[in-house]
């Protein structure tokens, strides 16, 4: 079967037409890029989803504010520091960096958004900010989706980007994004930075119902360490360069752009997970039959969050019982006795009868593979939802032991 979308490869922030990005060295971290800026080079459209921690570092203040009136062109970004927790000097230096990047480039200063990612309880510093938007504005290129993506990273050890096209009303759309995040990864949103762009023409009202969709099933559906951060930012911007007609929900094209969105959105969400501080493992956490939707993400966030069960991945270690035991405090309806436990196609728990050693076996070969998919058949009704997670290893203690020092 032919796909309908095309993945580009290296694609990333700048592969959807009219986007231009850079990453600079602003001297806030040492020896490495540590600044961003991605920028439409036309008027755009933007939607943006936030932490839900009711401690919101300030920037994520006042993009709320930006991106709630839908009309944004671009985002600078910050590593090294998060500006969370910097009281009311912190907000006027959320205002200022964005107010240096939206005078630097020429745009309104309304339509410049901006972002911080590192450390809490630290005051930016202004004039390395100011330096740093200087050299951006000299750098940013229709190719510089890469060096962005590099720039944003904290804890990441790779960069995370793709992009796809799709052809919607004959023309062919390009959606593509970049993001970050390894650590204090847990919905609603994970903890990461994310920026999506896309040349197709949509109103901001309906780009964030699209993102909105987007983001359950991808963002909303991962964890690596059950922690939120007060930083979580998910902006998409959409540019209308295609040259397409404008997408509405009242037209068929809508839902093939909201599911092409949410293609991306989900590619980007696993290179989160599949880069979780220390990961070693990629596991798929899917609940099945159970009493409603509701309940089986609760089962499956339950399962995926537990540090039993984590630390259990990480030394491939076939004790089922860390499974069924988080189903049992999650909340959702469970009845041990109806209930089957599946790693991969490996039956290890059916309705009170246990595994036996060979199936035992075959337990442990799945559990030492890279990825592997654990399995919960509750059998109370049609329920089903799935959650993304990884493991926890000794290098997850040693990198947050250490994460100020």
């Amino acid at each position: 079967m032919i796909s309908k979308f095309k993945w580009i490869d290296n694609g990333g922030s700048t592969s959807a037409k009219g986007f231009k990005a850079c990453g600079v060295a602003a001297g806030i971290k040492a020896n490495r890029t540590d600044m961003a800026m991605l920028l439409s080079d036309r008027a755009s459209t933007c939607a943006g989803l936030f932490t839900s921690n009711r401690v919101a570092a300030a920037p994520v203040v006042l993009d709320r504010e930006r991106a709630a009136k839908g009309k944004c062109r671009g985002v600078v970004v910050n590593a090294g520091c998060a500006n969370a927790c910097t009281g009311q000097k912190g907000f006027a230096d959320a205002v200022e960096m964005a107010r240096l990047a939206a005078e630097t480039v020429g745009i309104p200063e309304e339509e410049m958004l901006v972002s911080s990612t590192g450390t809490i309880g630290r005051r930016l510093p202004m004039q390395r900010i100011a330096d740093g938007i200087k050299l951006a504005k000299d750098a940013l290129s229709y190719d510089g989706g890469a060096a962005a993506a590099r720039a944003i990273m904290t804890t990441d050890t790779k960069p995370k980007e793709v992009a796809l096209k799709v052809k919607i009303g004959g023309v062919d759309v390009t959606i593509g994004g970049m993001c970050k995040g390894a650590g204090m990864i847990c919905p609603n949103l994970a903890t990461m930075l994310c920026y999506i762009t896309t040349d197709a023409a949509v109103g901001a009202k309906d780009l964030r119902a699209a993102l909105k969709a987007a983001a359950d099933n991808s963002f909303n559906r991962i964890t690596v360490d059950g922690d939120q951060s007060t930083n979580d930012t998910l902006v998409v911007f959409a540019n209308g360069a295609a040259g397409g007609k404008v997408l509405t929900p009242a037209q068929d094209d809508f839902a093939l752009f909201t599911e092409a969105l949410s293609e991306v959105a989900k590619a980007l969400a696993m290179k989160i997970v599949e880069d979780g501080e220390g990961a070693t493992k990629f596991v798929t956490v899917a609940v099945e039959k159970a009493a409603s939707d509701e309940d089986a993400l609760r089962a499956a966030r339950a399962v995926a969050n537990s540090p039993l069960f984590k630390t259990a991945c990480f030394g491939a270690d076939p004790n089922w019982g860390r499974v069924i035991c988080a189903v049992g405090y999650s909340g959702a309806q469970v009845d041990d006795m109806k209930t089957e436990i599946y790693f991969d196609d490996v039956c290890v728990y059916d309705k009170g009868e246990v595994a036996d050693a060979t199936a035992q076996a075959k337990l442990a070969e799945v559990m030492a593979q890279r990825a592997f998919t654990v399995t919960v058949k509750l059998n109370l009704g049609e329920g089903a939802d799935a959650v993304y997670t990884s493991d926890f290893s000794y290098d997850y203690v040693k990198i947050n032991s250490e994460y100020t020092t």
